[in-house]
């Protein structure tokens, strides 16, 4: 079976665009405008949720060696930072100062000043990072941020092939469900569940439905009746809250509220309307990324925390959109060379896992 590369071309996008958001929201909070800054969450990530959701089936063991992998590859990446962080901040103490460090991290703002720098290595960061449990890496603190993303997505898939092998006639049940809870801890905030909860239950809805998805195409006819439905939506969100949630959308999506799933409606719609439509019969640079998005969403991680240190000294020096535009060129070329970078270091991983294989199997 041929590979759609209008999904990688899709997954692409959405990685540019997530590479755009955390230019934006980032180090961009020191230089643009906050209405920019919210539009770049136009296509956010329930692009990701909804491709894995048209890219997923039934086939359990499948699912659980893909997200074995990943797992794996995961904690490859996160070792190489523990220690990258680690002999950064020995650099500092040997050849300069705490101060010099102290100075350099402030560079991330108050928020991510780091406060307790040691020799000693804090092992359980690591082991911590293993877990998914996401504290922060002081040298590059936007790669921890991004990586709720992450958990959610194991939490997803792994409900999500359940669903779809156990209950494969009672999907649009699911669907329901997740939409009623959704609107429940909506409707009653005080009983919006911490933790994870909150997010699988908006989130399975889009992987479910885009998994309805797979392989249909929707009718021309329906295209205005959809894009009608999102502006109505649109409409009624400021209406009801106020213009001033516009400028609250970020602070709506963790966990996802009724304003962020609407603002999100019309990437998804966007989504679907061009699937099985938009026809990609070549790869390019944009399929390129959306094969190798675990890279590049490790990579932007890192690019997107090495960009403060050109943002602050040139944030006054130009207009703030030239230096927007300069920022995110500059932020997509380092990612794509890190993410290179990263996919050679995870091959090694791989390597040496597979001799330890060997020779503890003797």
């Amino acid at each position: 079976m041929s590979r759609d590369l209008y999904i990688d071309f899709a997954k692409g996008l959405a990685t540019l665009s997530i590479i755009f958001i955390h230019t934006a929201f980032w180090s961009g909070q020191f230089y643009i405008q906050p209405e920019v800054r919210v539009f770049s969450l136009v296509f956010d990530v329930a692009l990701f949720y909804a491709l894995s959701g048209i890219t997923s089936g039934s086939n359990i063991e499948k699912t659980f060696y893909r997200l074995l992998k990943l797992q794996v590859t995961y904690m490859i990446f996160v070792t190489l930072l523990f220690f990258l962080d680690y002999f950064f901040k020995i650099f500092g103490l040997t050849f300069f100062s705490l101060e010099w460090l102290q100075s350099f991290y402030s560079t991330f703002g108050s928020k991510y000043a780091a406060t307790n720098i040691s020799t000693v290595p804090q092992w359980q960061n690591l082991g911590n990072w293993y877990l998914h449990e996401y504290n922060n890496a002081d040298t590059f603190p936007v790669v921890m941020g991004s990586f709720w993303y992450l958990k959610v997505y194991f939490i997803l898939t792994v409900f999500g092939v359940l669903i779809l092998k156990f209950f494969p006639k009672h999907v649009n049940w699911f669907i329901g469900i997740c939409i009623a809870l959704t609107l429940l801890f909506n409707i009653f905030p005080e009983i919006y569940p911490n933790g994870q909860v909150g997010y699988v239950a908006f989130y399975m809805t889009v992987f479910l439905v885009a998994n309805r998805m797979k392989g249909k195409k929707i009718p021309t006819t329906m295209i205005p009746v959809l894009y009608g439905v999102v502006a109505a939506a649109l409409v009624w969100m400021f209406l009801y809250f106020g213009n001033e949630i516009f400028f609250k959308i970020n602070k709506q999506k963790f966990p996802p509220k009724i304003p962020y799933i609407i603002w999100s409606l019309f990437s998804l719609t966007t989504l679907f309307v061009f699937y099985n439509r938009l026809k990609i019969t070549k790869e390019n640079f944009v399929t390129y990324i959306g094969k190798n998005a675990i890279f590049f969403y490790f990579g932007q991680g890192i690019s997107s925390s090495l960009i403060y240190f050109l943002v602050v000294p040139l944030k006054e020096t130009m207009p703030w959109w030239l230096l927007m535009v300069i920022i995110y060129i500059f932020n997509v070329i380092l990612a794509f060379i890190i993410s290179a970078g990263l996919k050679k270091f995870d091959a090694l991983g791989w390597n040496v896992l597979e001799f330890l294989r060997k020779k503890t199997a003797q």
